[in-house]
């Protein structure tokens, strides 16, 4: 911190981490474990969602529209946090390129630096935690389905060097 005439002004800003990995590989589980680690500010997309459009999503195309909805509020919540020095990490998907872009310009423009966590876990492995979720979470049965996963996973991109991410790959 300097002291810039009466003002106290950080010069560290936080770091923003965020997941890539397949539905069912574990990044909620990773997510809530890295931020009790690190002492950082917890998002959770899937949060958020329950809490602003309860029993409003049902289909792959509900999720993506209320999903678009929190983008502009969220990133102007996480640039502030990563500002105040604060590290963030969002358990919110970085499953596909333009996922991943978007949350590229969350910490860019801010100059935050950034860790994109990508869990490469087998299908097999993350439907047999889908299966095992729904047991713990029955709130979550009608989406954590064997055909949701097979409508997502269709849109899965693995993260490409070329896309300039500091990457952490969990196997």
């Amino acid at each position: 911190m300097t002291l810039d005439g009466n003002v106290l002004v950080s010069v560290k800003k936080g770091t923003l981490t965020f997941f890539c990995g397949k539905m069912g590989a574990g990044k909620s589980t990773l997510a809530r474990q890295l931020a009790a680690e690190q002492g950082a500010v917890l998002l959770s997309e899937d949060d958020w969602l329950a809490a602003l459009y309860p029993n409003q999503i049902l289909t792959l195309a509900d999720y993506v529209a209320c999903s678009a909805r929190l983008k502009a509020p969220v990133k102007k919540l996480v640039q502030s946090i990563l500002l105040a020095g604060t590290d963030v990490v969002m358990d919110f998907p970085a499953n596909t390129q333009a996922q991943r872009a978007w949350l590229s310009e969350v910490f860019s423009e801010v100059g935050a630096e950034h860790c994109l966590v990508y869990i490469d876990l087998a299908d097999d492995v993350c439907l047999k935690r889908i299966e095992q979720r729904r047991l713990t979470e029955p709130g979550r049965a009608h989406t954590d389905t064997p055909e949701m996963f097979a409508q997502v996973t269709r849109y899965f991109e693995v993260p490409s060097p070329a896309e300039g991410f500091t990457l952490k790959v969990y196997e």
